[in-house]
């Protein structure tokens, strides 16, 4: 509510400090001052609170991106801006890789594309872009940069079949559980996968798995047909805004909130590798709801003031 109530032109105006804001925190939360669980340095305590800035980096995020593309006035993308875009969002990526947080990457990553084709980019020059991408994902992997865990999830993937009670078992778990839903479900709060808590994370990456095991394939259909309308919804806003700027914010949103759901489904059907990504606005977790419902609000402003004319 109080980020529709803020007008598109002031989260335009806003779009330079919330992102600058961003990056200091992703700084901040890589000192001292960083909490580090499991290997993983990307909370900052606050009491009762720990906040992650690495999802507020989403957020600010679109919205410099947004600005940015906002402000080409060819019909074709030029290359600085471009050049720019990527700047701009692989200096949070960067921080974000060391805290390391991969699956936040990768959303930075496929917003960007999204704004980038919406903004005017050519198919071209996105080609150009992607085949960028997977060399730099090579050279990663050269390195030996990624962490051993990393690794493992990849590999884990790539052979489905064995390792189920090591490096598979979360995700042969997450499908056995959904497979105990069948068609209609085992009832709410029943499931022994579920009660049992045989399924690691269940609260926050894997939360899927409660659907499906409870609600079964109906259940699990509607949540999905949920998601549909809610990205379906923010495409009409963007096709609706009064200017460049709300139709790119409205885009970006609809992208990682599509993103953030197809993905962490896919990894709980064993589809895709696991990711750490929770599901928007059913996983557990503070920093990502408040993201996620101030993003909505942001494109429910553009919404709001759809109107092109002066009244």
């Amino acid at each position: 509510i109080a980020a529709s109530v803020i007008s598109d032109r002031m989260w335009r105006s806003l779009a330079p400090y919330a992102y600058g804001g961003a990056i200091l925190l992703l700084i901040v939360v890589l000192s001292p001052i960083g909490a580090t669980r499991q290997g993983a340095q990307r909370w900052i305590p606050f009491g009762v609170f720990d906040l992650q800035p690495s999802e507020f980096a989403k957020a600010a995020v679109i919205l410099i991106l947004a600005l940015l593309l906002s402000n080409v006035d060819e019909d074709r993308m030029p290359w600085l801006k471009i050049v720019q875009a990527i700047g701009l969002v692989g200096l949070p990526a960067a921080l974000i890789f060391l805290q390391p947080d991969l699956g936040t990457m990768i959303v930075f990553g496929f917003v960007a594309v999204v704004m980038l084709f919406v903004g005017g980019t050519s198919v071209r020059q996105l080609l150009l872009l992607v085949i960028g991408a997977f060399i730099a994902m090579i050279i990663l992997f050269q390195l030996d940069v990624l962490k051993e865990y990393q690794l493992d999830r990849l590999t884990g993937f790539l052979n489905s079949g064995s390792e189920t009670l090591t490096i598979n078992y979360n995700q042969t778990q997450s499908q056995i559980a959904i497979g105990n839903g069948g068609l209609f479900g085992r009832g709410l709060f029943e499931g022994t996968q579920t009660n049992l808590a045989f399924v690691p994370a269940q609260a926050t990456d894997f939360i899927f798995t409660a659907v499906g095991e409870q609600l079964g394939f109906a259940g699990a259909a509607l949540v999905i047909g949920l998601y549909a309308v809610l990205v379906w919804r923010m495409l009409i806003i963007a096709a609706v805004a009064r200017d460049r700027f709300g139709q790119l914010l409205a885009a970006g949103a609809a992208a990682m909130v599509g993103f953030h759901a197809f993905v962490n489904i896919g990894i709980t059907l064993g589809l895709l590798p696991v990711t750490g990504l929770p599901l928007p606005f059913l996983s557990e977790g503070g920093s990502f709801y408040l993201t996620m419902s101030l993003v909505v609000g942001m494109v429910h402003s553009v919404y709001l003031r759809r109107s092109r004319s002066p009244d």
